[in-house]
């Protein structure tokens, strides 16, 4: 095969890939332009100022750089992602020598409204549970803002991945 029909087949075969869908190195197929990712709320009883912020920043950060969509703020888009943190709890998550304190977990739970205005059989509601844990000695402020960017980081990918990987 020449250089030419080799060059020839791969572009024929990037496009053949990108007739129906918008594929990306991430596995994402996005067949709209437009998506609506709301502020997400916190509605726990212990609410952290930093949580809604920094999670709204990274799964908007996540879909906006995985994908080819554009934030819109309006009803009428491709997409609507709404999200509510229902729960913000820290427990002991070990003990050692009986009466000490090893290991304290902060849990996170929110609940997830994605529609797909495109194709609503892939419209779903799911609540996701992410923790971390941090050393019986240090404090839940002084460990925080550590944890609160990490599990907000994996409850991104966690959504990002069931709303357009679909694997």
């Amino acid at each position: 095969m020449t250089l030419k029909n080799k060059w020839l087949a791969v572009v024929f075969g990037c496009m053949a890939f990108s007739a129906c869908h918008i594929y990306s190195f991430t596995g994402a197929s996005v067949e709209g332009k437009t998506i609506n990712i709301s502020y997400i709320e916190n509605t726990a009883r212990i609410v952290t100022p930093a949580l809604s912020n920094t999670l709204t920043e990274k799964v908007r950060n996540k879909v906006l750089n995985q994908t080819s969509l554009s934030q819109v703020n309006s009803d009428k888009t491709d997409y609507t992602l709404k999200g509510t943190v229902t729960s913000y709890d820290v427990s002991i998550a070990s003990v050692q020598n009986l009466n000490a304190v090893a290991k304290n977990r902060l849990t996170i739970v929110v609940e997830f409204v994605f529609t797909n205005n495109i194709n609503n059989k892939n419209s779903f509601t799911r609540s996701y549970t992410k923790f971390g844990d941090f050393p019986g000695d240090q404090t839940l402020q002084q460990a925080e803002g550590i944890l609160i960017e990490q599990i907000s980081k994996e409850i991104a990918d966690v959504i990002f991945n069931d709303a357009f990987v679909n694997w």
